[in-house]
């Protein structure tokens, strides 16, 4: 019998931005005996929070790294009935051999989606003006009160750029790879660009980290796969992470995931297709991702 003193292994699913990862987020919340957690991404810093680019290794998981997040995720638990816990965190794309080495007992759920589908989603957030005042107001919460000066510099400097500057987005959204403010500044640039950029550099980081882990903690899965058939691979997932399912569960899944929206990558802009797809061509090829209708469109 499980002590409520014990930290229950949690699950770790990673994946870009705009990946499906919120989707999954809700998905993981249908159980009665998993709490999601959504992005705790400063007490992932602990190691290093003035870090510029968001990959760790092995070596930021020092002891008093490892206890300090450990502690953490077991408040959370007890805080939550002791239910085990569901942590996704896009930016851990980027560290999982950091995130394996603070929780070694614990398995990872990694997907992937087909990048020109939420380019223009990513975008958008990027550009989007307003603050979700309750999200801030939970990461001030769960921010290591010790370094709170980092976040705060980083928020008043965003509503600067944007409120007064009126700058068109934000100085970084989403997942910060080494090198990303110095392309930031590159005005040849564009701001697709750097989002696909974002998609290859998560893509490759964490196919390079995974491929290094025991195959038997690390489960993959496409996003349109996924939407296509949800409630099989659903059963799947379940399997892998010894989690109930129920027929409630199967029927809530079937009506909140959406099949559709697969194509909206052919209404973006040709100029913004042949920009990008060099980019994104050979991490599309590495996922199994269909690259000749995009090759007919721009050599028309």
């Amino acid at each position: 019998m499980q002590n409520n003193n014990e930290l229950k292994p949690p699950i770790f699913l990673i994946g870009s931005v705009r990946s499906g990862t919120t989707m999954f987020h809700h998905l993981f919340n249908l159980h009665d005996d998993i709490e999601s957690w959504f992005e705790p991404r400063t007490i992932w810093m602990y190691a290093d929070p003035g870090r510029t680019y968001d990959e760790f290794t092995a070596n930021d998981a020092t002891n008093k790294v490892k206890k300090y997040i450990r502690k953490r995720f077991m408040q959370f638990q007890k805080k939550h009935g002791n239910r085990r816990i569901m942590e996704k965190t896009p930016s851990n794309t980027m560290r999982v051999p950091y995130v394996e080495a603070i929780f070694p007992e614990s398995k990872m759920l990694y997907i992937i989606r087909e990048p020109f589908a939420n380019l223009s989603s990513a975008e958008l957030r990027w550009q989007t003006r307003s603050n979700n005042w309750h999200h801030l107001w939970v990461r001030l919460m769960e921010c290591p009160k010790t370094q709170l000066h980092y976040y705060i510099g980083r928020f008043l400097i965003d509503n600067i750029r944007r409120n007064i500057l009126r700058k068109k987005h934000f100085s970084i959204w989403g997942v910060r790879y080494r090198g990303i403010y110095e392309e930031l500044k590159q005005k040849d640039l564009t701001l697709e660009e750097l989002i696909c950029k974002q998609w290859v550099e998560c893509s490759k980081q964490a196919e390079e980290d995974l491929s290094k882990m025991d195959s038997s903690k690390v489960m993959r899965i496409r996003y349109e796969d996924f939407v296509e058939n949800p409630v099989e691979i659903y059963r799947e997932v379940a399997n892998f992470f010894e989690i109930d399912l129920t027929e409630k569960i199967e029927s809530q899944i079937s009506e909140m995931v959406d099949p559709g929206r697969q194509d909206k990558w052919k209404r973006l802009d040709k100029d913004v297709l042949r920009r990008c797809f060099p980019i994104l061509k050979d991490e599309m090829q590495r996922h199994g991702y269909e690259t000749r209708e995009i090759e007919k469109i721009l050599s028309a």
